[in-house]
């Protein structure tokens, strides 16, 4: 299918809210017949103690008919499942069996520090804007994060999602209907990473992850074995708003091209990272971006410099 052939923005997104778009999913919304990105609402812009500012978060949308210009669409309904004012990151969607499935991370209030437990929840929708809770999935600990969901074979899903009482690690589960999972074990481990997301593209399985050093590439086979390659996105991007590493991404194949998306924290440079420098509204603020995968032999690269005026099909089926 041909691609619109228009530059996409830089930055490709930026919340008008809080200023903290992170974590992009980027799904066909089929009854709208548009492009849909589900994103982390971090609070940027919002005063209080700590790390309370990427806490209380809800999921924020976002949509484009020609995945260039997007607009922002305020936030989905129906997380809360039970009382209080709580955490909701990193959203995973998928379409399946009629329905929208999200799988999403989970933390109970608005800590200040990192020291919570979190979850993935589960909900449904039939339109991606009111969902209906599910269920707290059982998986490997109580500090999980980050799921990513991908039918391996017919009927059959996979899920990785980052274990932080396993070193923060990559461990994966398995479904045959997506509400019933069973847990398999670590596939990731030579890194501590968050994030993981998997594809396939030229005839190839992938998953990057976020180590906090640009984003991890490896190559699998049969969706669990996978062998390291060379990390992309570490070196800032002259494009505005794309001057620091890229952190948690999803990777779209759509019409025979992969894209990637992701976000970035513009005004705080590589250098400064694992400083006390992040406390400001400035280093906390974050941008969505987008570029190009492509396959050269082994690796997997991605030139965030490249202007792409063909960014993503219409419809991608």
């Amino acid at each position: 299918m041909n691609a619109v052939q228009i530059i996409p923005d830089a930055p490709l997104f930026r919340d008008p809210i809080f200023d903290g778009a992170a974590d992009p999913v980027i799904i066909w919304h089929l009854q709208e017949q548009q492009w849909w990105i589900l994103y982390t609402n971090r609070r940027a812009s919002a005063p209080g103690a700590g790390v309370s500012y990427v806490h209380g978060t809800d999921i924020g949308v976002a949509s484009s008919a020609d995945g260039s210009r997007w607009l922002y669409r305020g936030t989905v309904r129906g997380l809360e499942f039970e009382p209080g004012r709580n955490t909701f990151w990193a959203p995973e969607v998928t379409f399946a069996g009629g329905q929208y499935h999200m799988f999403c991370s989970y933390v109970r209030g608005v800590p200040t520090d990192w020291n919570r437990g979190r979850d993935i929840i589960h909900y449904t929708s039939a339109n991606l804007w009111d969902w209906q809770f599910q269920s707290v999935l059982a998986l490997s600990s109580d500090r999980v994060i980050d799921a990513c969901v991908y039918e391996v074979t017919p009927g059959r899903w996979k899920m990785w999602y980052k274990d932080e009482v396993n070193n923060s690690h990559t461990w994966a589960a398995e479904s045959r209907d997506l509400f019933h999972w069973q847990v398999l074990g670590p596939e990731i481990t030579d890194c501590a990473h968050e994030g993981p997301n998997v594809f396939e593209l030229a005839g190839r399985q992938w998953m990057i992850t976020d180590p906090w050093e640009g984003l991890a590439v490896y190559s699998g086979e049969d969706f669990t074995r996978w062998t390291r390659r060379d990390n992309i996105l570490f070196a800032p991007g002259s494009r505005p708003d794309d001057s620091a590493m890229a952190n948690h991404a999803d990777g779209l194949v759509c019409g025979g091209r992969a894209y990637i998306f992701y976000f970035v924290h513009p005004e705080f440079p590589n250098e400064a990272r694992g400083t006390a420098a992040d406390t400001g509204y400035r280093q906390r603020r974050s941008s969505l971006q987008a570029a190009e995968l492509t396959v050269d032999g082994e690796p997997l690269r991605c030139d965030r410099e490249r202007v792409t005026r063909e960014l993503v099909p219409p419809v991608c089926q």
